[in-house]
């Protein structure tokens, strides 16, 4: 299996940024960590084994980035305004660093993001953000309930508002924006014993709403918030 190392310097973000790759072809997904995690995460916790096979066929390459959580949402020590946006800028990040690779190494029509946890979150607010660059994400456990999470105190501004998809989703009435979301792919997978599974349930009834097609799974067989459930959907899913 090809593996690749990258570390460069982010303008937006004013540090190095580090990347791992798997593959050599296939569908491209950029796969965002969980909640302050690395971007060797996705490896160490056998998530790229569980899907080794596609990788190795060329019918999968993975783009495993980094987080800044810990300097946005998870930054206990600033306002929720520079919360969100430190958030703005890691979005920057990833569309002007991260996806100009990604196109280099893979000419595919097709590009999916891909994440666990607040990583799911992630990957479900970038992809529905830009659906014409992302055509499809893959939630696992999806976080998407900021506030719950209390990340956003009493502070509310457009930097929250477009990064809250619980919020913006109801909203969107641009025409052409809508088409392009219904004819992208979105799968929320979580499980009947998992403390987001009422995130999902909330997050695909707002996407139904708009006839924005959404496959949601609430695998049962005792399914957790847990690497192991997880393996086992991207090996299903991705």
């Amino acid at each position: 299996m090809n593996r690749e190392y990258h570390r460069w310097w982010s303008g937006d973000l004013g540090r190095d940024m580090e990347m791992l790759v798997f593959g050599h072809d296939g569908l491209p997904a950029i796969v965002f960590p969980t909640s302050c995690g690395r971007f060797f995460e996705f490896e160490d916790q056998g998530m790229v084994k569980a899907v080794a096979d596609k990788i190795a066929q060329g019918r999968l390459q993975l783009f495993c980035v980094d987080s800044v959580d810990c300097e946005s949402w998870y930054n206990d020590g600033v306002g929720a305004d520079w919360r969100a946006a430190r958030h703005v800028s890691y979005e920057h990040y990833i569309l002007r660093d991260v996806l100009p690779l990604v196109r280099q190494k893979n000419r595919s029509p097709h590009l999916a993001a891909v994440g666990c946890s607040f990583g799911g979150y992630h990957a479900l607010n970038i992809a529905l953000k830009h659906p014409d660059l992302f055509t499809g994400a893959l939630s696992m456990s999806g976080a998407f309930d900021l506030r719950g999470l209390g990340f956003l105190d009493e502070h509310y501004d457009d930097n929250c508002y477009f990064n809250l998809p619980l919020d913006y989703v109801p909203n969107i009435t641009d025409h052409g924006y809508l088409e392009q979301l219904r004819r992208n792919t979105y799968v929320l997978a979580t499980g009947i014993h998992d403390q987001c599974w009422n995130d999902n349930e909330r997050m695909a009834a707002e996407l139904r709403a708009k006839g924005i097609p959404v496959r949601l799974d609430v695998w049962g067989d005792n399914a957790r918030h847990d690497w192991p459930w997880w393996q086992r959907m991207a090996h299903v899913y991705l």
